[in-house]
């Protein structure tokens, strides 16, 4: 196994970089266009969202399981098989009611953690005191320490340990029986966890569900296996979202397996397509990849950022969902697919009602 270069070292991650330039793409969300709920209360199915499938010239309108119509025997879809962990727990700071995100853990113990208000406003700068002490759940205690990257102060590092005659349980227990999955304003209700699982989530680790993989069905995945199409796991454990314009995605943790980086090789060597589900395995697999489009196995932390200046090697397609403007993640699409394929989807998907965010509808995006 290959050790990702980017490993941490201390409880401080590397990254944090400059600020991204503005995405070729540039909308505005209409309010109903954010997906409030499930689509299970909406009367569908997973697999019943919809699907809009980008492969230039043409543009398609579909459901997300007519997805095996889209794809070729022989071609390798690459999915995230971790799992969401309830990562926010309610905790007061300063006199005043806080939700606390778990994004991530370090190798020496400490976590990473966002602190924000009750309106899902992150507390930040001066507004985050180093040494606060914040009360779990469970008899527990978050000191906050330093901010996790050079260039930001909204996420933080914190030692969580016993408070005095406290109960001390490991943090993934204590989230286990007092956390709740992270939510933003535009979910107004609260979901139970099941419906942030995917099919694919066997390892628990990540703070937000990687929802690209959530319209799976044990249905769909059967036939695209049935229809030839491969099938192949990496783990990427997802910290909380970026939610400021120009933010620069945060460090994550991943891997690449040998078996997966094999099928990946094998299957560009067929000239067949790497399809992957969602950013998270995008980013998981590119950072495997060397500069001639090799993916070798490799663990580690990753803090790559795709865009422009850095295409994508390995993937041919990426199943995504809806970001909002300003995210992150729109560079990475059009790492993937072409600032111009990414920007007429998406004008597609806002003149045809599709819904966003990670109950929303889905698409497909092939590389022109």
């Amino acid at each position: 196994m290959t050790i990702g270069v980017s490993a941490v070292d201390g409880p401080r991650a590397p990254g944090g970089g400059v600020a991204l330039e503005s995405a070729a793409v540039d909308f505005v969300l209409p309010d109903e266009l954010s997906a409030a709920a499930p689509p299970e209360a909406r009367g569908l199915a997973r697999d019943e969202v919809r699907l809009l499938v980008s492969d230039v010239p043409s543009l398609t309108h579909a459901r997300f399981r007519e997805l095996p119509s889209f794809l070729r025997p022989g071609d390798l879809v690459v999915f995230n098989n971790s799992a969401m962990i309830t990562a926010a727990v309610d905790v007061e700071y300063g006199g005043a009611s806080a939700v606390l995100h778990f994004s991530t853990w370090l190798d020496d113990g400490a976590w990473v953690v966002e602190l924000r208000d009750p309106a899902g406003v992150p507390w930040r700068g001066a507004s985050v005191e180093a040494g606060a002490r914040l009360a779990l759940p469970g008899g527990q205690v978050a000191t906050m320490r330093v901010p996790w990257l050079p260039d930001g102060d909204r996420l933080w590092v914190a030692e969580v340990a016993a408070a005095p005659r406290g109960i001390d349980i490991d943090v993934r227990t204590m989230l286990a029986r007092h956390g709740r999955p992270i939510t933003y304003s535009y979910v107004a209700e609260r979901w139970s966890a099941s419906y942030y699982r995917t099919v694919f989530g066997t390892v628990p680790g990540s703070a937000e569900m990687p929802s690209a993989g959530r319209p799976f069905s044990e249905a769909l995945v059967t036939g695209l296996i049935a229809g030839g199409i491969g099938l192949a796991p990496i783990t990427l454990h997802t910290g909380v979202s970026s939610p400021e314009t120009g933010e620069p995605p945060s460090p994550e943790r991943f891997e690449v397996p040998e078996m997966t980086a094999r099928l990946v090789e094998a299957t560009r060597q067929a000239g067949r397509r790497v399809v992957a589900v969602g950013t998270t395995v995008t980013r998981a697999l590119e950072s495997a990849a060397t500069v001639d489009g090799r993916v070798l196995p490799m663990a580690g932390w990753t803090d790559l950022v795709l865009c422009a200046d850095r295409p994508a090697r390995v993937v041919d397609g990426l199943i995504t969902g809806w970001h909002a403007p300003g995210a992150s993640h729109l560079h990475l699409l059009e790492a993937v697919a072409g600032g111009d394929a990414v920007r007429e989807a998406y004008r597609a998907a806002l003149d045809s009602g599709y819904l966003w965010h990670e109950f929303g509808d889905a698409a497909l995006l092939f590389r022109n």
